[in-house]
């Protein structure tokens, strides 16, 4: 994939958080990752996760990774853009 292509991955974790009734906040102090970092993450921006921050991430809000993310087709990408 070219650099420039936006990726397709959908990041949920503003709804895990919700459900859950943890902040932001909260969560980068129990993972141990910047409040920024993760910020970058749940907006979409991330380019890489490491599989220790998944595996922290998952650990923290009792979860499997495709609870964190999924893929849109690139149907979806087509219709939304």
């Amino acid at each position: 994939m070219p650099p420039e292509e936006e990726h397709r991955i959908d990041v949920h974790l503003d709804q895990l958080l919700e459900a859950r009734g943890i902040t932001l906040t909260d969560l980068a102090n129990r993972v141990g990752i910047t409040l920024a970092n993760l910020s970058i993450l749940k907006n979409g921006r991330a380019r890489a996760i490491r599989f220790s921050t998944l595996t922290a991430l998952c650990d923290a809000l009792n979860c499997q990774p495709a609870d964190l993310f999924t893929v849109r087709t690139s149907s979806q990408s087509i219709v939304e853009s």
